[in-house]
């Protein structure tokens, strides 16, 4: 599996912290900490990447 950049930031209207992954499109996660948005994202993007394998769309 490739690496991608993952950006965590705090979300003050949340109330927790957001990760995402800028090259997967709409791919984020929200977790209370940043481990816990970090943990939940490995989630998301197994599922996006999934999701795009079974669609035979391009992965970045």
């Amino acid at each position: 599996m490739r690496d991608y950049h993952i950006n965590i930031f705090h979300s003050e209207e949340d109330g927790g912290y957001i990760a995402d992954i800028p090259d997967l499109l709409c791919c984020s996660a929200f977790g209370v900490t940043p481990a816990e948005a970090l943990q939940e994202l490995e989630i998301a993007q197994q599922v996006w990447l999934d999701a795009a394998r079974a669609e035979e769309k391009q992965i970045p």
